[in-house]
Protein backbone atom coordinates (compact mmCIF):
# COMPACT_ATOMS: atom_id res chain seq x y z
CA UNK A 1 0.00 0.00 0.00
CA UNK A 2 2.92 2.28 0.75
CA UNK A 3 4.12 1.65 -2.76
CA UNK A 4 0.91 3.12 -4.22
CA UNK A 5 1.15 6.25 -2.09
CA UNK A 6 4.66 7.13 -3.22
CA UNK A 7 4.53 9.93 -5.92
CA UNK A 8 7.95 8.94 -7.23
CA UNK A 9 6.58 5.47 -7.99
CA UNK A 10 3.75 6.92 -10.09
CA UNK A 11 6.15 9.27 -11.88
CA UNK A 12 8.47 6.38 -12.66
CA UNK A 13 5.54 4.24 -13.81
CA UNK A 14 4.26 6.93 -16.19
CA UNK A 15 7.74 7.62 -17.56
CA UNK A 16 8.40 3.91 -18.05
CA UNK A 17 5.04 3.37 -19.78
CA UNK A 18 5.85 6.12 -22.28
CA UNK A 19 9.33 4.71 -22.90
CA UNK A 20 7.98 1.19 -23.33
CA UNK A 21 5.44 2.41 -25.91
CA UNK A 22 8.13 4.34 -27.79
CA UNK A 23 10.46 1.35 -27.75
CA UNK A 24 7.60 -0.87 -28.94
CA UNK A 25 6.57 1.25 -31.92
CA UNK A 26 9.31 -0.17 -34.15
CA UNK A 27 8.24 -3.69 -33.16
CA UNK A 28 4.63 -2.78 -33.94
CA UNK A 29 5.55 -1.39 -37.36
CA UNK A 30 7.48 -4.52 -38.23
CA UNK A 31 4.55 -6.70 -37.18
CA UNK A 32 2.22 -4.59 -39.38
CA UNK A 33 4.46 -5.10 -42.40
CA UNK A 34 4.84 -8.84 -41.80
CA UNK A 35 1.10 -9.30 -41.17
CA UNK A 36 0.36 -7.91 -44.63
CA UNK A 37 1.99 -11.04 -46.08
CA UNK A 38 -0.78 -13.19 -44.59
CA UNK A 39 -4.34 -13.71 -45.84
CA UNK A 40 -6.70 -11.04 -44.42
CA UNK A 41 -8.40 -13.54 -42.08
CA UNK A 42 -5.09 -14.42 -40.38
CA UNK A 43 -3.63 -10.95 -39.92
CA UNK A 44 -5.40 -10.08 -36.65
CA UNK A 45 -4.45 -13.46 -35.24
CA UNK A 46 -0.80 -12.94 -36.13
CA UNK A 47 -0.76 -9.49 -34.53
CA UNK A 48 -2.30 -10.77 -31.30
CA UNK A 49 0.07 -13.71 -31.13
CA UNK A 50 3.10 -11.52 -31.85
CA UNK A 51 2.26 -8.91 -29.24
CA UNK A 52 1.22 -11.55 -26.69
CA UNK A 53 4.55 -13.31 -27.12
CA UNK A 54 6.31 -9.97 -26.67
CA UNK A 55 4.41 -9.42 -23.42
CA UNK A 56 5.22 -12.91 -22.15
CA UNK A 57 8.90 -12.49 -23.05
CA UNK A 58 9.17 -9.13 -21.31
CA UNK A 59 7.45 -10.35 -18.16
CA UNK A 60 9.61 -13.46 -18.17
CA UNK A 61 12.81 -11.48 -18.60
CA UNK A 62 11.79 -9.10 -15.83
CA UNK A 63 11.43 -12.06 -13.48
CA UNK A 64 14.98 -13.06 -14.35
CA UNK A 65 16.67 -9.78 -13.51
CA UNK A 66 19.63 -11.58 -11.95
CA UNK A 67 20.17 -13.46 -15.22
CA UNK A 68 19.91 -10.24 -17.23
CA UNK A 69 22.79 -8.79 -15.25
CA UNK A 70 25.02 -11.67 -16.39
CA UNK A 71 24.24 -10.83 -20.04
CA UNK A 72 26.35 -7.69 -19.75
CA UNK A 73 29.46 -9.62 -18.68
CA UNK A 74 32.08 -10.13 -21.44
CA UNK A 75 32.13 -13.63 -22.90
CA UNK A 76 34.97 -13.41 -25.45
CA UNK A 77 36.99 -10.91 -27.47
CA UNK A 78 37.76 -10.65 -31.18
CA UNK A 79 40.56 -8.21 -31.97
CA UNK A 80 39.61 -5.03 -30.12
CA UNK A 81 35.94 -5.95 -29.72
CA UNK A 82 34.59 -7.60 -26.57
CA UNK A 83 31.22 -9.35 -26.80
CA UNK A 84 28.72 -10.12 -24.04
CA UNK A 85 25.49 -12.09 -24.28
CA UNK A 86 23.53 -8.86 -24.74
CA UNK A 87 25.91 -7.75 -27.50
CA UNK A 88 25.43 -11.02 -29.38
CA UNK A 89 21.65 -10.76 -29.15
CA UNK A 90 21.78 -7.16 -30.37
CA UNK A 91 24.16 -8.09 -33.20
CA UNK A 92 22.07 -11.05 -34.42
CA UNK A 93 18.83 -9.09 -34.09
CA UNK A 94 20.27 -6.09 -35.92
CA UNK A 95 21.55 -8.24 -38.79
CA UNK A 96 18.18 -9.97 -39.04
CA UNK A 97 16.41 -6.60 -39.06
CA UNK A 98 18.72 -5.27 -41.79
CA UNK A 99 18.13 -8.39 -43.87
CA UNK A 100 14.34 -8.32 -43.55
CA UNK A 101 14.04 -4.57 -44.12
CA UNK A 102 16.27 -4.77 -47.21
CA UNK A 103 14.32 -7.68 -48.72
CA UNK A 104 11.00 -5.98 -48.01
CA UNK A 105 12.20 -2.77 -49.64
CA UNK A 106 13.45 -4.71 -52.64
CA UNK A 107 10.08 -6.41 -53.08
CA UNK A 108 8.20 -3.13 -52.99
CA UNK A 109 10.62 -1.17 -55.17
CA UNK A 110 10.70 -3.96 -57.75
CA UNK A 111 6.89 -4.25 -57.58
CA UNK A 112 7.03 -7.95 -56.76
CA UNK A 113 3.73 -7.88 -54.89
CA UNK A 114 0.32 -7.92 -56.54
CA UNK A 115 -3.22 -7.40 -55.45
CA UNK A 116 -4.95 -10.27 -53.79
CA UNK A 117 -7.54 -10.39 -56.54
CA UNK A 118 -4.86 -11.30 -59.03
CA UNK A 119 -3.31 -14.22 -57.24
CA UNK A 120 -1.06 -12.74 -54.60
CA UNK A 121 1.10 -15.45 -53.02
CA UNK A 122 0.64 -15.30 -49.23
CA UNK A 123 3.34 -16.36 -46.78
CA UNK A 124 2.98 -19.24 -44.35
CA UNK A 125 1.32 -18.24 -41.07
CA UNK A 126 3.89 -19.86 -38.79
CA UNK A 127 6.83 -18.55 -40.82
CA UNK A 128 5.54 -15.03 -40.24
CA UNK A 129 4.89 -15.73 -36.55
CA UNK A 130 8.44 -17.12 -36.18
CA UNK A 131 9.88 -13.93 -37.69
CA UNK A 132 7.77 -11.88 -35.29
CA UNK A 133 9.04 -13.95 -32.33
CA UNK A 134 12.68 -13.42 -33.31
CA UNK A 135 12.21 -9.64 -33.47
CA UNK A 136 10.16 -9.71 -30.26
CA UNK A 137 13.13 -11.25 -28.50
CA UNK A 138 15.45 -8.45 -29.63
CA UNK A 139 13.05 -5.60 -28.89
CA UNK A 140 11.93 -7.20 -25.60
CA UNK A 141 15.51 -7.35 -24.40
CA UNK A 142 16.01 -3.68 -25.21
CA UNK A 143 12.75 -2.69 -23.47
CA UNK A 144 13.46 -4.80 -20.35
CA UNK A 145 16.97 -3.41 -19.95
CA UNK A 146 15.47 0.09 -20.17
CA UNK A 147 12.93 -0.84 -17.47
CA UNK A 148 15.65 -2.20 -15.17
CA UNK A 149 17.64 1.02 -15.56
CA UNK A 150 14.64 3.27 -14.89
CA UNK A 151 12.86 1.64 -11.93
CA UNK A 152 14.03 -0.52 -9.03
CA UNK A 153 10.68 -2.14 -8.11
CA UNK A 154 9.73 -5.27 -10.05
CA UNK A 155 5.92 -4.78 -9.73
CA UNK A 156 6.23 -1.29 -11.23
CA UNK A 157 8.25 -2.68 -14.13
CA UNK A 158 5.70 -5.39 -14.84
CA UNK A 159 2.78 -2.95 -14.56
CA UNK A 160 4.45 -0.56 -17.00
CA UNK A 161 5.11 -3.38 -19.49
CA UNK A 162 1.52 -4.65 -19.25
CA UNK A 163 0.02 -1.15 -19.69
CA UNK A 164 2.30 -0.38 -22.64
CA UNK A 165 1.49 -3.68 -24.30
CA UNK A 166 -2.25 -3.09 -23.78
CA UNK A 167 -1.97 0.29 -25.51
CA UNK A 168 -0.05 -1.32 -28.37
CA UNK A 169 -2.69 -4.04 -28.73
CA UNK A 170 -5.40 -1.39 -29.06
CA UNK A 171 -3.35 0.66 -31.54
CA UNK A 172 -2.00 -2.26 -33.56
CA UNK A 173 -4.96 -2.77 -35.89
CA UNK A 174 -5.48 0.93 -36.85
CA UNK A 175 -1.73 1.33 -37.29
CA UNK A 176 -1.55 -1.83 -39.41
CA UNK A 177 -4.41 -0.67 -41.62
CA UNK A 178 -2.88 2.78 -42.03
CA UNK A 179 0.59 1.49 -42.82
CA UNK A 180 -0.63 -1.02 -45.38
CA UNK A 181 -2.98 1.48 -47.02
CA UNK A 182 -0.17 3.96 -47.72
CA UNK A 183 2.78 2.57 -49.74
CA UNK A 184 4.99 5.57 -48.98
CA UNK A 185 4.47 5.02 -45.25
CA UNK A 186 5.53 1.38 -45.63
CA UNK A 187 8.76 2.44 -47.36
CA UNK A 188 9.35 5.05 -44.65
CA UNK A 189 8.80 2.46 -41.90
CA UNK A 190 11.19 0.03 -43.59
CA UNK A 191 13.76 2.82 -43.71
CA UNK A 192 13.27 3.27 -39.95
CA UNK A 193 13.84 -0.44 -39.45
CA UNK A 194 17.06 -0.21 -41.47
CA UNK A 195 18.23 2.61 -39.22
CA UNK A 196 17.24 0.71 -36.06
CA UNK A 197 18.95 -2.44 -37.35
CA UNK A 198 22.12 -0.47 -38.01
CA UNK A 199 22.03 0.96 -34.48
CA UNK A 200 21.60 -2.56 -33.01
CA UNK A 201 24.59 -3.84 -34.98
CA UNK A 202 26.63 -0.84 -33.81
CA UNK A 203 25.67 -1.54 -30.19
CA UNK A 204 26.61 -5.18 -30.67
CA UNK A 205 30.13 -4.00 -31.55
CA UNK A 206 30.21 -1.66 -28.56
CA UNK A 207 29.44 1.62 -30.35
CA UNK A 208 26.60 3.32 -28.53
CA UNK A 209 24.40 5.58 -30.66
CA UNK A 210 22.27 7.93 -28.54
CA UNK A 211 18.61 7.12 -28.98
CA UNK A 212 17.85 10.83 -29.19
CA UNK A 213 19.54 11.00 -32.57
CA UNK A 214 17.43 8.15 -33.94
CA UNK A 215 14.19 9.56 -32.54
CA UNK A 216 14.98 13.02 -33.91
CA UNK A 217 15.55 11.60 -37.40
CA UNK A 218 12.42 9.47 -37.20
CA UNK A 219 10.35 12.38 -35.90
CA UNK A 220 11.54 14.70 -38.68
CA UNK A 221 10.78 12.05 -41.34
CA UNK A 222 7.32 11.47 -39.87
CA UNK A 223 6.64 15.23 -39.97
CA UNK A 224 7.58 15.36 -43.68
CA UNK A 225 5.37 12.33 -44.38
CA UNK A 226 2.47 14.02 -42.56
CA UNK A 227 2.81 16.98 -44.91
CA UNK A 228 2.96 14.56 -47.85
CA UNK A 229 -0.22 12.78 -46.74
CA UNK A 230 -2.05 16.09 -46.22
CA UNK A 231 -1.04 17.27 -49.69
CA UNK A 232 -2.09 13.95 -51.21
CA UNK A 233 -5.46 14.02 -49.42
CA UNK A 234 -6.14 17.58 -50.62
CA UNK A 235 -5.16 16.61 -54.18
CA UNK A 236 -7.52 13.62 -54.13
CA UNK A 237 -10.30 15.78 -52.69
CA UNK A 238 -9.84 18.40 -55.42
CA UNK A 239 -9.68 15.75 -58.12
CA UNK A 240 -12.87 14.11 -56.87
CA UNK A 241 -14.73 17.37 -57.46
CA UNK A 242 -13.96 17.18 -61.19
CA UNK A 243 -16.18 15.04 -63.46
CA UNK A 244 -15.06 11.43 -63.74
CA UNK A 245 -15.07 11.65 -67.53
CA UNK A 246 -12.72 14.65 -67.49
CA UNK A 247 -10.32 12.93 -65.07
CA UNK A 248 -10.31 9.74 -67.14
CA UNK A 249 -9.73 11.64 -70.38
CA UNK A 250 -6.87 13.60 -68.86
CA UNK A 251 -5.23 10.44 -67.50
CA UNK A 252 -5.44 8.62 -70.84
CA UNK A 253 -4.12 11.61 -72.78
CA UNK A 254 -1.25 11.90 -70.30
CA UNK A 255 -0.44 8.22 -70.82
CA UNK A 256 -0.38 8.72 -74.59
CA UNK A 257 2.28 11.39 -74.29
CA UNK A 258 2.80 14.44 -76.47
CA UNK A 259 2.20 14.36 -80.16
CA UNK A 260 5.14 14.71 -82.49
CA UNK A 261 5.12 18.18 -83.93
CA UNK A 262 4.63 17.23 -87.55
CA UNK A 263 1.65 19.47 -88.23
CA UNK A 264 3.83 22.47 -89.08
CA UNK A 265 5.43 20.66 -92.01
CA UNK A 266 4.03 21.51 -95.41
CA UNK A 267 2.50 18.84 -97.60
CA UNK A 268 5.26 16.99 -99.51
CA UNK A 269 5.28 17.11 -103.27
CA UNK A 270 5.16 13.95 -105.35
CA UNK A 271 3.79 10.56 -104.32
CA UNK A 272 2.64 10.14 -100.72
CA UNK A 273 4.78 7.72 -98.72
CA UNK A 274 3.03 5.99 -95.82
CA UNK A 275 4.96 6.30 -92.53
CA UNK A 276 6.54 3.21 -91.05
CA UNK A 277 4.65 1.97 -87.97
CA UNK A 278 6.44 2.51 -84.67
CA UNK A 279 5.90 1.72 -81.04
CA UNK A 280 3.38 3.79 -79.10
CA UNK A 281 0.53 5.85 -80.45
CA UNK A 282 0.73 7.33 -83.94
CA UNK A 283 -0.43 10.89 -84.54
CA UNK A 284 -3.70 9.73 -86.10
CA UNK A 285 -4.36 7.41 -83.17
CA UNK A 286 -3.76 10.21 -80.69
CA UNK A 287 -6.04 12.50 -82.69
CA UNK A 288 -8.86 9.94 -82.72
CA UNK A 289 -8.53 9.02 -79.04
CA UNK A 290 -8.50 12.69 -78.11
CA UNK A 291 -11.61 13.20 -80.26
CA UNK A 292 -13.45 10.35 -78.54
CA UNK A 293 -12.53 11.54 -75.04
CA UNK A 294 -13.55 15.15 -75.69
CA UNK A 295 -16.73 14.40 -77.63
CA UNK A 296 -18.97 14.48 -74.55
CA UNK A 297 -17.71 17.93 -73.53
CA UNK A 298 -18.50 19.49 -76.90
CA UNK A 299 -21.67 21.21 -78.02
CA UNK A 300 -23.72 20.43 -81.12
CA UNK A 301 -22.70 23.78 -82.56
CA UNK A 302 -19.09 22.61 -82.64
CA UNK A 303 -19.78 19.54 -84.76
CA UNK A 304 -22.79 20.51 -86.91
CA UNK A 305 -22.77 21.93 -90.42
CA UNK A 306 -23.80 25.57 -89.82
CA UNK A 307 -26.96 27.03 -91.29
CA UNK A 308 -25.15 29.04 -93.95
CA UNK A 309 -23.55 25.91 -95.46
CA UNK A 310 -26.69 23.74 -95.64
CA UNK A 311 -27.82 22.70 -99.14
CA UNK A 312 -31.62 22.45 -99.13
CA UNK A 313 -34.45 22.08 -101.62
CA UNK A 314 -37.12 24.77 -101.91
CA UNK A 315 -40.37 22.95 -102.74
CA UNK A 316 -41.89 26.17 -104.09
CA UNK A 317 -39.40 26.38 -106.97
CA UNK A 318 -40.12 25.03 -110.44
CA UNK A 319 -39.32 21.36 -110.95
CA UNK A 320 -36.60 22.11 -113.49
CA UNK A 321 -34.73 24.38 -111.05
CA UNK A 322 -34.94 21.68 -108.39
CA UNK A 323 -33.54 19.17 -110.90
CA UNK A 324 -30.58 21.41 -111.75
CA UNK A 325 -29.86 21.95 -108.07
CA UNK A 326 -29.80 18.22 -107.37
CA UNK A 327 -27.58 17.49 -110.39
CA UNK A 328 -25.06 20.22 -109.50
CA UNK A 329 -24.65 19.20 -105.85
CA UNK A 330 -22.46 16.31 -104.58
CA UNK A 331 -24.81 15.65 -101.67
CA UNK A 332 -27.11 12.64 -101.65
CA UNK A 333 -29.56 13.84 -98.97
CA UNK A 334 -31.45 17.14 -98.80
CA UNK A 335 -33.88 18.75 -96.40
CA UNK A 336 -36.98 19.98 -98.24
CA UNK A 337 -38.43 23.29 -97.09
CA UNK A 338 -41.15 25.68 -98.21
CA UNK A 339 -39.75 29.06 -99.10
CA UNK A 340 -37.19 29.25 -96.29
CA UNK A 341 -35.02 26.86 -94.31
CA UNK A 342 -37.04 27.16 -91.11
CA UNK A 343 -40.18 25.80 -92.86
CA UNK A 344 -39.11 22.14 -92.84
CA UNK A 345 -41.16 19.59 -94.76
CA UNK A 346 -39.14 16.40 -94.98
CA UNK A 347 -35.98 14.65 -96.14
CA UNK A 348 -35.33 13.32 -99.65
CA UNK A 349 -32.63 11.34 -101.38
CA UNK A 350 -31.37 13.06 -104.51
CA UNK A 351 -31.51 9.89 -106.62
CA UNK A 352 -35.10 9.10 -105.64
CA UNK A 353 -36.28 12.69 -106.07
CA UNK A 354 -34.78 12.90 -109.57
CA UNK A 355 -36.81 9.86 -110.58
CA UNK A 356 -39.94 11.33 -108.97
CA UNK A 357 -39.44 14.63 -110.81
CA UNK A 358 -39.71 12.80 -114.12
CA UNK A 359 -43.22 11.79 -113.06
CA UNK A 360 -44.11 15.40 -112.17
CA UNK A 361 -44.83 14.72 -108.48
CA UNK A 362 -45.66 17.37 -105.94
CA UNK A 363 -42.28 17.75 -104.19
CA UNK A 364 -43.79 19.02 -100.92
CA UNK A 365 -46.32 16.20 -100.63
CA UNK A 366 -43.82 13.55 -101.77
CA UNK A 367 -41.08 14.61 -99.29
CA UNK A 368 -43.53 14.90 -96.37
CA UNK A 369 -43.64 11.09 -96.20
CA UNK A 370 -40.15 11.21 -94.66
CA UNK A 371 -40.29 13.78 -91.83
CA UNK A 372 -37.21 15.57 -90.56
CA UNK A 373 -35.80 14.67 -87.15
CA UNK A 374 -35.26 17.87 -85.16
CA UNK A 375 -33.13 18.16 -82.01
CA UNK A 376 -32.39 21.16 -79.75
CA UNK A 377 -28.94 22.73 -79.88
CA UNK A 378 -28.53 21.98 -76.16
CA UNK A 379 -28.55 18.20 -76.77
CA UNK A 380 -25.49 16.33 -75.57
CA UNK A 381 -23.37 14.86 -78.43
CA UNK A 382 -23.43 11.45 -76.75
CA UNK A 383 -27.24 11.50 -76.64
CA UNK A 384 -27.19 12.59 -80.30
CA UNK A 385 -25.73 9.22 -81.29
CA UNK A 386 -28.92 7.36 -80.41
CA UNK A 387 -30.95 9.92 -82.40
CA UNK A 388 -28.72 9.43 -85.44
CA UNK A 389 -29.27 5.68 -85.21
CA UNK A 390 -33.02 6.29 -85.52
CA UNK A 391 -32.33 8.50 -88.53
CA UNK A 392 -31.03 5.39 -90.37
CA UNK A 393 -28.18 7.03 -92.26
CA UNK A 394 -29.98 10.36 -92.69
CA UNK A 395 -29.38 13.55 -90.73
CA UNK A 396 -30.97 15.60 -87.96
CA UNK A 397 -31.72 19.30 -87.96
CA UNK A 398 -30.56 21.43 -85.02
CA UNK A 399 -32.78 24.29 -83.86
CA UNK A 400 -32.64 26.85 -81.09
CA UNK A 401 -35.32 27.55 -78.48
CA UNK A 402 -37.29 29.63 -80.99
CA UNK A 403 -37.40 26.87 -83.62
CA UNK A 404 -34.90 28.60 -85.90
CA UNK A 405 -32.65 26.13 -87.73
CA UNK A 406 -29.05 26.46 -86.58
CA UNK A 407 -27.44 23.63 -88.47
CA UNK A 408 -27.47 20.05 -89.59
CA UNK A 409 -25.70 16.99 -88.18
CA UNK A 410 -24.93 13.78 -90.07
CA UNK A 411 -23.05 10.67 -88.93
CA UNK A 412 -20.10 11.97 -90.96
CA UNK A 413 -20.04 15.13 -88.83
CA UNK A 414 -19.66 13.01 -85.70
CA UNK A 415 -16.91 10.98 -87.40
CA UNK A 416 -15.13 14.19 -88.37
CA UNK A 417 -15.29 15.35 -84.75
CA UNK A 418 -13.43 12.17 -83.79
CA UNK A 419 -11.10 11.44 -86.70
CA UNK A 420 -10.70 14.77 -88.48
CA UNK A 421 -12.20 16.43 -91.54
CA UNK A 422 -13.53 14.57 -94.61
CA UNK A 423 -14.22 17.38 -97.10
CA UNK A 424 -16.83 16.91 -99.84
CA UNK A 425 -16.11 17.47 -103.52
CA UNK A 426 -17.39 21.04 -103.32
CA UNK A 427 -15.50 21.83 -100.11
CA UNK A 428 -11.97 22.90 -99.32
CA UNK A 429 -10.32 21.65 -96.13
CA UNK A 430 -10.92 23.84 -93.10
CA UNK A 431 -7.25 23.75 -92.06
CA UNK A 432 -4.60 24.01 -94.79
CA UNK A 433 -0.84 24.18 -94.21
CA UNK A 434 0.62 27.50 -95.43
CA UNK A 435 4.36 27.86 -95.03
CA UNK A 436 5.14 28.05 -91.33
CA UNK A 437 1.45 28.41 -90.43
CA UNK A 438 -2.05 27.32 -91.40
CA UNK A 439 -4.96 28.91 -93.26
CA UNK A 440 -8.07 28.23 -91.16
CA UNK A 441 -11.71 28.93 -91.98
CA UNK A 442 -13.58 31.03 -89.49
CA UNK A 443 -16.22 28.32 -89.13
CA UNK A 444 -13.63 25.74 -88.04
CA UNK A 445 -14.42 24.05 -84.75
CA UNK A 446 -12.06 25.01 -81.91
CA UNK A 447 -11.68 21.39 -80.80
CA UNK A 448 -10.52 20.41 -84.29
CA UNK A 449 -7.99 23.26 -84.43
CA UNK A 450 -6.78 22.48 -80.92
CA UNK A 451 -6.19 18.84 -81.79
CA UNK A 452 -4.56 19.70 -85.12
CA UNK A 453 -2.08 22.14 -83.56
CA UNK A 454 -1.54 20.08 -80.39
CA UNK A 455 -2.45 22.88 -77.98
CA UNK A 456 -4.74 22.87 -74.96
CA UNK A 457 -5.52 26.55 -74.38
CA UNK A 458 -8.16 27.32 -77.03
CA UNK A 459 -11.26 25.63 -75.64
CA UNK A 460 -12.81 27.13 -72.53
CA UNK A 461 -15.56 24.88 -71.19
CA UNK A 462 -17.22 27.81 -69.43
CA UNK A 463 -17.25 30.09 -72.49
CA UNK A 464 -19.89 29.84 -75.21
CA UNK A 465 -17.39 29.85 -78.07
CA UNK A 466 -17.34 27.02 -80.62
CA UNK A 467 -15.54 28.36 -83.73
CA UNK A 468 -12.30 30.08 -84.65
CA UNK A 469 -14.24 33.18 -85.72
CA UNK A 470 -15.92 33.34 -82.33
CA UNK A 471 -12.55 33.02 -80.59
CA UNK A 472 -11.03 35.83 -82.66
CA UNK A 473 -14.00 38.16 -82.11
CA UNK A 474 -14.04 37.43 -78.38
CA UNK A 475 -10.29 38.06 -78.03
CA UNK A 476 -10.40 41.25 -80.12
CA UNK A 477 -13.58 42.62 -78.55
CA UNK A 478 -15.17 43.27 -81.94
CA UNK A 479 -15.06 41.99 -85.50
CA UNK A 480 -11.45 42.63 -86.60
CA UNK A 481 -10.47 44.01 -89.98
CA UNK A 482 -8.37 42.27 -92.59
CA UNK A 483 -4.69 42.28 -91.63
CA UNK A 484 -5.20 42.69 -87.88
CA UNK A 485 -3.40 40.22 -85.60
CA UNK A 486 -4.52 38.66 -82.33
CA UNK A 487 -1.99 37.09 -79.95
CA UNK A 488 -3.22 33.98 -78.12
CA UNK A 489 0.00 32.34 -76.88
CA UNK A 490 1.35 30.10 -78.18
CA UNK A 491 -0.65 31.10 -81.30
CA UNK A 492 -0.60 34.25 -83.40
CA UNK A 493 -3.72 34.73 -85.53
CA UNK A 494 -3.95 37.11 -88.51
CA UNK A 495 -7.27 37.91 -90.19
CA UNK A 496 -7.08 37.15 -93.93
CA UNK A 497 -10.72 37.51 -95.01
CA UNK A 498 -13.51 39.24 -93.11
CA UNK A 499 -16.66 41.27 -93.64
CA UNK A 500 -18.59 43.69 -91.48
CA UNK A 501 -20.41 40.86 -89.72
CA UNK A 502 -18.13 37.79 -89.71
CA UNK A 503 -14.59 36.43 -89.99
CA UNK A 504 -14.17 34.08 -92.98
CA UNK A 505 -10.47 33.12 -93.01
CA UNK A 506 -7.49 33.51 -90.69
CA UNK A 507 -3.85 32.55 -90.75
CA UNK A 508 -2.56 30.82 -87.63
CA UNK A 509 1.12 30.59 -86.65
CA UNK A 510 2.29 28.51 -83.72
CA UNK A 511 5.20 30.15 -81.95
CA UNK A 512 7.87 27.98 -80.34
CA UNK A 513 8.54 28.36 -76.60
CA UNK A 514 11.72 30.33 -75.73
CA UNK A 515 13.51 27.25 -74.42
CA UNK A 516 12.99 25.41 -77.71
CA UNK A 517 14.42 28.36 -79.64
CA UNK A 518 17.49 28.30 -77.43
CA UNK A 519 17.93 24.56 -77.99
CA UNK A 520 17.76 25.09 -81.74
Amino acid sequence: MELLMDPSIWAGLLTLVVLEIVLGIDNLVFIAILADKLPPKQRDKARLIGLSLALIMRLGLLSLISWLVTLTKPLFSVWDFTFSGRDLIMLVGGLFLLFKATTELHERLENRQHDGEHGKGYASFWVVVLQIVVLDAVFSLDAVITAVGMVNDLPVMMAAVIIAMGVMLLASKPLTNFVNAHPTVVVLCLSFLLMIGLSLVAEGFGFHIPKGYLYAAIGFSILIEVFNQIARRNFIRNQSQRPLRARTAEAILRLMGNRRDSANQSEPEGPVVMPVPHEGFADEERYMINGVLTLASRSLRSIMTPRGEISWVDASLPLEEIRQQLLSSPHSLFPVCHGELDELIGVVRAKELLVALDDGVDVAAWSASTPVIVVPETLDPIALLSVLRRARGSFVMVTNEFGVVQGLVTPVDVLEAIAGEFPDDDETPEIVADGDGWLVKGSTDLHALQQHLDVTTLVDEDADIATVAGLVIDAHGQIPKVGEEIALPPLRIQVVEASDYRVDLVRVVKESPPDEDEDE
